[in-house]
């Protein structure tokens, strides 16, 4: 059986339909896998079950890059094609079945992919670490050393976005860093580690500066599926609206994501080891103060408040009051 999977250019987009994705690689043990997608997501997906080929879709000029896909594509006689993009690549191919995606209201984006193909309950997202990942997520972050048998636990801080507009200020980070691992807090003495994709490493600066000499410092880093290895090693993940936000989600971390203006009912972090955080000031409010120029979107997300959704997700007695 052979399976032509189109998905997403953006990373979180294509972290949300790894659910489906799983499925596919779960009911159908004797197929193979042709999975296309953006450049940025490729390299999380190399590690899919029986995977023949990957395609990276970088976009090209007049929509060049579906012909690509295409001259890619019609040469197999695929027994199914889930597109995800609804491109023309899926009516255009060969198949025995097509199954496109359409919009379905008041959904979560994992929900809708899901829906597909009918499947339900919606699978979560998953992400497959392979051995060249895992060894670099040693690297940066040891689960233990020869001097250090048993290492502090991990809190991830994803201080960036795709939109400087959906970024909680690095101050309100970095005060909940020391409030986290500080001795009351829910991972007390925990290592920090910053993530930031290449290029928003200027962006996470401010909150590597603030915290010191005690942030490690994985902005920037190359390869995603290793970052993604390393997520996997935190005892809890806060960031803001993002692919990251996914990835940690995906890999089973426990993880809060903090929304401004966005859609958490759609885009949230899946998964009962998840949780989003949203501004006190109301989507409508925030979306018209952007159009006029105004700043401070995430100004509404208290460091209480998401200091009080750590101390829930990881089962920590709740705070009375800090005053």
């Amino acid at each position: 059986m052979r399976i032509l999977f189109i998905t997403s250019n953006r990373i979180g987009d294509a972290v949300l339909s790894t659910g489906l994705l799983g499925h596919l690689v779960e009911a159908h043990p004797d197929a193979r896998l042709t999975v296309a997608c953006g450049p940025i997501a490729a390299p999380l997906l190399r590690a899919v079950p029986r995977l023949d080929r990957l395609i990276p879709l970088a976009k090209r000029s007049f929509a060049r890059h579906w012909l690509s896909l295409w001259l890619a594509c019609v040469g197999t006689r695929w027994d199914l094609v889930v597109d995800l993009r609804n491109s023309a690549v899926g009516r255009l191919v060969p198949s025995r079945r097509l199954a496109t995606h359409r919009r379905l209201p008041g959904a979560h984006k994992v929900e809708e992919i899901a829906a597909v193909l009918g499947v339900s309950p919606a699978p979560a997202p998953r992400l497959w670490i392979d051995a060249a990942a895992e060894a670099e997520a040693e690297r940066l972050l040891p689960a233990r050393t020869h001097a250090a048998p048993i290492l502090a636990p991990i809190l991830a801080l994803g201080p960036t976005a795709n939109w400087p507009g959906k970024e909680w200020p690095s101050e309100r980070f970095a005060e909940l860093a020391r409030r986290l691992t500080g001795p009351a807090g829910v991972l007390p003495g925990a290592r920090v580690a910053v993530f930031a994709a290449g290029n928003e490493v200027a962006r996470a600066r401010p909150l590597l500066d603030a915290l010191g000499g005690a942030a490690i410092d994985l902005t920037g880093r190359t390869d995603p599926l290793a970052a993604a290895a390393c997520l996997r090693r935190a005892a809890l993940y806060v960031g803001n609206d993002s692919g990251l936000m996914h990835i940690a989600a995906a890999v089973g971390t426990p993880t809060i994501g903090l929304f401004g203006p966005g859609w958490p009912e759609m885009y949230g972090p899946w998964g009962p080891r998840a949780r989003a955080v949203v501004s006190a000031e109301p989507r409508e409010a925030l979306f018209a103060r952007w159009k006029a120029g105004g700043a401070g979107l995430m100004d509404g997300i208290a460091v209480d408040a998401v200091e009080e959704a750590a101390r829930t997700l990881c089962g920590a007695p709740a705070l009375l009051s800090r005053g």
